[in-house]
């Protein structure tokens, strides 16, 4: 008959190593692994922002869009309804000119336009830059606002002179009557500040977050999670210039948006895993566990729950970037690839990294304890 286990046997199993790692994965024994994926993740990426800077006019690793190089927005009132399948159609009027890439988005389907302004109703206070000559209010007065059927906006490079008429002979041709209903302009001045205040916005957003990690945790949790971050980052960024290398992707505003948003999902998604580490390092550190055991269990409880919250965000972006439209496509698709990356570096990077920081560090600690 089969004794019962005593109370010291069970304790002996808790403290067996073995059996704190069991759990779906063993993060910690191939620690190495992971991090070989993660640096093969961003490797192409930073070849890439090289040979962006080396390509492009103004040395930036990215492709940049008018809203950091400047150019104009223009707004017209199409009496042709259009859908988004003619607007590859409007781009190549512009495309044929020269003015490669134009951002175009149908802003007021049908049904909507009450609210329209036509070009003789826009208050000149209202838009800087508006260049509204009087032949082009008086255009948009003679269509009226009722005839028209799709209003477009479409951004683009800064137009040349005598360029607008050319373009909207061009779009007559194709869409029938249209009207001028807004002209803005960026100048390079504003594209710059903009450009610069979107990465001072995520230098304070590292900054602040390495302040909250050594006031919460401590200071080599806050090292880990901002390694964490930058490999996001990096990856997203990486990725963007291989688009803008091969496919002409071009970043806006928007991106920066998109890539402050990744930055405080992948660090909520770091903390999870280190409070838990953290909890767990004070219940079993009396029970003399290498930190990297310790490591690997925390890991394991919170996995589900980072799949889960990931997988369901990645569900609601999915469904945007195929049915949400182009306008925004480009920014769901930074999210994407933020908040899948950002799962990866929680559970592969930041922690593994912290494990091996302490791990070099517990022999100093015992021969201080010793002594």
């Amino acid at each position: 008959m089969a004794k019962p286990a005593s109370a010291s046997a069970k304790a002996a199993k808790a403290q067996d190593a073995s059996y704190l790692k069991a759990g779906p994965i063993d993060v910690i024994r191939h620690r190495w692994v992971y991090l070989g994926i993660a640096l093969a993740l961003v490797l192409p990426g930073i070849v890439f922002m090289a040979l962006m800077m080396m390509k492009t006019p103004n040395h930036a690793p990215l492709r940049l869009g008018i809203d950091f190089t400047g150019g104009s927005i223009l707004q017209y009132g199409f009496e042709k309804k259009l859908s988004q399948a003619d607007l590859p159609s409007v781009a190549s009027v512009f495309e044929s000119r020269g003015y490669a890439g134009p951002v175009i988005q149908i802003q007021h389907p049908k049904g909507l336009l009450g609210d329209a302004p036509t070009a003789d109703k826009i208050p000149q206070e209202a838009a800087v830059g508006t260049d509204l000559s009087k032949s082009d209010a008086q255009t948009g007065a003679e269509l009226g606002a009722d005839r028209i059927q799709t209003v477009v906006s479409i951004r683009t490079k800064q137009l040349a002179k005598n360029d607008q008429s050319v373009l909207e002979e061009g779009l007559r041709k194709r869409f029938g009557a249209i009207t001028l209903l807004q002209k803005n302009a960026i100048g390079p001045t504003l594209a710059s500040e903009l450009f610069t205040n979107g990465l001072l916005a995520l230098v304070l957003a590292y900054f602040l977050i390495v302040g909250y990690l050594t006031f919460r945790f401590q200071f080599d949790y806050a090292v880990c999670a901002i390694i964490a971050l930058v490999h996001d980052t990096l990856f997203v960024i990486g990725v963007f210039a291989i688009l803008g290398y091969f496919y002409h992707v071009e970043v806006d505003s928007l991106f920066v948006t998109a890539i402050l948003t990744v930055v405080g999902f992948s660090v909520h998604d770091t903390i999870v895993v280190f409070d838990r580490l953290r909890e767990n390092t004070r219940l079993l550190f009396s029970k003399k566990l290498p930190f990297g055991h310790i490591a690997n269990l925390s890991l394991n409880q919170t996995l589900a729950r980072s799949i889960n919250t990931s997988l369901t965000a990645l569900l609601t972006l999915l469904s945007l970037y195929f049915l949400g439209g182009d306008t925004t496509r480009h920014f769901v698709l930074a999210l994407i690839l933020g908040i899948a990356t950002g799962t990866f570096s929680s559970i592969f990077i930041a922690s593994t990294l912290l494990a091996w920081w302490r791990e070099r560090q517990e022999p100093n600690r015992l021969a201080t304890r010793e002594a």
